[in-house]
This record gives structure tokens, C-alpha cells and sequence, in this order.
């Protein structure tokens, strides 16, 4: 089950650049237009995790560093490395693959579509390795 925890975070806000109302909890990533869209591939380089469900135009809260709420893209347990699926959707990291990149680990676990806990960091990521 996925839970709220109070911790020092780094979130910014930025106009949403489509319809990004049913995606929140997952990664969002910067568009050539200064706006944020959803991650559209598993290579993409996240700005961070939505937090709230903007329309296009309106204003999209993102959670840089920090813990918390995100969509699982798959079975995640707890302390798994995660990635992006190309649904923005978080993925399991194999150390392998270094394509990917390392956007944090889960601190609650569970299936695919349901909303874990995980504490990220979108600021500096680095290659699986």
C-alpha cells in the first residue's frame, strides 16, 4: 500500500503540454516547448513525478527529489532500483542495462498499476550499471 511521509523535497511547476489528467504518480520529462509531457520511451531522462492531474494549458506540479506516490509499471517489491516504462509508469532495474536510467528505489511495493511509495531523485540520474 502506498503512503504519504513528510520529508524535505524539491518540486517544480511547469504548464502541462497535453491532457495530463489521467497520469498522475507517474514521470514526466521536459518538452522542447518548456512544458512537461508524459515519458513516452524507457530511455527518457524524467524531470520527475507528477503530482497532481493538469489538463493541457494548466499548471503540472512535479516532484524532483524526494518521496513519493508512483505508479507501478510492473510487479516492484520493496528496494527494488527503478526506471521508466514508456508509459511513465515505474519499472524494475536490472544493474545490466545501461540504457536506463537509475531514478530511485521502492520503500513499498506491489503490481502492476498500483501506486507504491518510492523515494526519487530526477535531479542527477545516472546510467544503470
Amino acid at each position: 500500500m502506498a503512503f504519504e511521509f513528510s520529508n524535505y523535497s524539491v518540486k517544480l511547476t511547469r504548464v502541462a503540454g497535453a491532457d495530463l489528467s489521467a497520469l498522475q504518480y507517474t514521470f514526466v520529462k521536459l518538452s522542447t516547448t518548456d512544458t512537461v509531457v508524459t515519458c513516452t520511451a524507457a530511455t527518457d531522462i524524467p524531470i520527475g513525478v507528477l503530482q497532481n492531474a493538469p489538463t493541457s494549458g494548466q499548471e503540472a506540479e512535479i516532484l524532483i527529489v524526494g518521496g513519493t506516490k508512483l505508479v507501478a509499471g510492473a510487479t516492484i517489491a520493496i528496494g527494488n532500483i527503478l526506471g521508466v516504462t514508456s508509459a511513465g509508469a515505474a519499472s524494475v532495474l536490472t544493474t545490466s542495462d545501461t540504457t536506463k536510467f537509475v531514478l530511485g528505489t521502492a520503500i513499498s511495493g506491489g503490481a502492476s498499476a498500483d501506486v507504491i511509495t518510492a523515494v526519487i531523485n530526477c535531479a542527477n540520474p545516472t546510467r544503470a550499471n
